[in-house]
């Protein structure tokens, strides 16, 4: 086949785009339409993806299954794509630096698969079928459509020995998500990775989805050069489609374990009406896009494929080590879509306001309310994640009278009981009246004894699920698994949207004027779910370790605020 029939062939390769309306869900009526998803301009500038060319990388993948196909061959006519205000928004430069392409990369998520299966041996064959499913999902396919479950481990797919091994590198991929049908989306079936794939058409005339229609002499194009044929497909930019991955709960010891519920926490939101996830992980491109290299003109609206999210620190562990971990990203890229990350962390996820601040005598007296912007909880997803409030203050010397929150290059959050002692945890809090009190945002599992755990088949409920509410959700209508668990569920200050909580505390006998700050920090992977990693046997859990130990665990400052006293 010559290359100008492979170019003119990939040309109109399907992209994610919203459509009018949501399908049902089997608990709630269908939503209304949404409105365009061009987003308000950010408060800060947000960095150009830069041409692929001009940066390092190991090449795509343009292997090609009888199910899929690398992402080197879609990306072969989706480069050099510029929106109206001249960035580059090529889908294999944006595409290649996010955590979508680097899933069955992840090296926490690598020693998180053996520290499963170290504890609990019986049930790796389950274990690592699961976990390839949505981080290595084209290979796991392949193996599923063959009747044969899916091995990570030693010879499984990480093995460069294994025949599906380059796919199964290839992490969420182009001919992945384009050919997942909208049959059943939304609904129970879908959800632990239960999209469906049509294994039955041919190689060469399988059906990829897109937003867009496409003409009948394109099409053929595509289906010459590429073995795949066109169809548009608006359920690619409906939240449904992230509900597959993102909604998944574990059978353990006869409990249902939510381990993930973010579209759920969507779906009972005001959300639901408003913005799809597409919306926000996928911000839309200024103006048209010529969407391939013979794209005769502009489409629009044009979904980014940046997926921003909010592990900046596996990002930037990424960009540390692209060589030692044979990435197709540069450290530059990895950098662009970390800053991307923080701009949406600061500028689109929480607000911190003082609402009132009194100093009476040595006693400050501080009201504060930390709301909640993102469409799902804050944090969500995997429970490793937490959030929570610093505050401190300093005297007229510039010395810290007081602190709460504070926190060391190691991760660890100074007084956190949980940091301190793996049996033990900071309860959610009203109101906080000493240093050693810290409100921590956070989902804390448990097992079958009652016992605090991170082993995630050991796992059985939350003993604190404290994490923020999106805006408008109903709880009254919402499933047992997004509930709020914990001192929280009797707060009558934390609500929907929003969490309200007082800080008293003494200063003693320092001097003024004081000025007192306030941040609201996030940290994608908390100290207790990698310290209970050490200890434990294996290849990928020394590799992390290594790892992080060599890259400050940091926190982002979402939200801050300063004020004086005592002026």
């Amino acid at each position: 086949m010559s290359p100008r029939w492979l170019i003119a062939g990939l040309a109109m390769l399907a992209i994610s785009a919203c459509s009018p309306a949501l399908p049902p869900t089997p608990t709630a009526e269908p939503t209304a339409a949404r409105p365009t998803r061009t987003p308000p301009p950010p408060a800060t500038p947000i960095p150009t993806i830069l041409p692929v060319q001009s940066r390092a990388g190991l090449p795509l993948p343009v292997v090609q299954g009888e199910l899929f196909a690398g992402s080197g061959v879609c990306a072969a006519c989706h480069l050099n794509m510029v929106d109206d205000s001249g960035a580059d928004v090529s889908l294999d430069a944006a595409w290649r630096s996010s955590l979508m392409a680097n899933s069955a990369r992840d090296p926490y998520w690598q020693a998180a698969v053996r520290a499963e299966v170290i504890r609990q041996p019986e049930r790796r064959s389950d274990v690592e079928d699961l976990c390839a499913t949505c981080h290595m999902p084209m290979a796991r396919f392949t193996e599923a459509a063959a009747g044969n479950p899916a091995a990570v481990l030693d010879a499984g797919l990480l093995s460069p020995d294994h025949p599906l091994h380059v796919l199964a590198m290839d992490g969420v991929s182009c001919t992945l998500c384009h050919q997942i049908r909208p049959d059943g989306l939304g609904y129970a079936q879908s959800y632990n990775g239960g999209f469906q794939i049509d294994t039955e058409l041919n190689p060469g005339k399988r059906v990829i989805y897109g937003p867009y229609s496409v003409s009948e002499d394109l099409a053929e194009f595509m289906e010459l050069g590429s073995g795949y044929v066109p169809l548009q497909g608006p359920h690619l930019g409906e939240s449904e489609l992230c509900g597959t991955c993102h909604t998944l709960f574990l059978e353990n010891a006869g409990f249902e374990f939510p381990l993930q519920t973010t579209y759920f926490e969507w779906y009972y939101s005001d959300y639901r009406r408003s913005q799809s996830c597409q919306d926000c992980h996928m911000p839309e491109a200024v103006g048209g896009v010529r969407v391939a290299t013979t794209s005769p003109f502009p489409r629009s609206p044009f979904a980014q494929h940046t997926f921003v999210g909010a592990n900046t620190y596996m990002l930037q562990l990424l960009g540390t080590y692209v060589q030692e971990l044979g990435l197709t990203a540069s450290a530059e890229q990895f950098e662009t879509t970390r800053l991307l990350s923080v701009d949406q962390l600061e500028n689109q996820t929480a607000k911190l306001e003082i609402e009132e601040l009194r100093l009476s005598g040595s006693r400050v007296t501080a009201d504060l309310v930390v709301r909640n912007l993102a469409g799902h909880k804050f944090p969500s997803g995997f429970p490793a994640s937490r959030a929570w409030i610093r505050l401190w203050v300093e005297d007229g010397q510039g010395q810290v009278a007081f602190e709460s929150g504070g926190y060391d290059a190691a991760g660890r959050i100074l007084a956190n009981d949980n940091d301190l002692d793996p049996a033990a945890f900071e309860p959610h809090y009203f109101s906080v009246v000493q240093a050693d009190q810290v409100q921590i945002y956070e989902a804390i599992p448990r097992d079958a004894g009652g016992r605090l755990t991170t082993g995630l088949l050991e796992s059985v409920a939350y003993a604190k699920d404290n994490r923020l509410l999106p805006a408008g959700i109903d709880l009254l209508r919402a499933p047992e698994a997004i509930q709020v668990r914990g001192r929280a569920a009797e707060d009558g200050d934390f609500l929907a949207g929003e969490d309200r909580i007082e800080y008293s505390f003494s200063l003693g006998t320092a001097e003024g004027p004081f000025t007192l700050g306030v941040e609201l920090l996030y940290q994608p992977i908390g100290y207790r779910w990698v310290e209970n990693l050490r200890g434990l046997a294996g290849e990928e859990v020394a590799r992390f370790l290594g790892l992080y130990d060599a890259v400050p665990n940091l926190p982002v400052v979402v939200a801050h605020q300063t004020a004086e006293l005592g002026n």
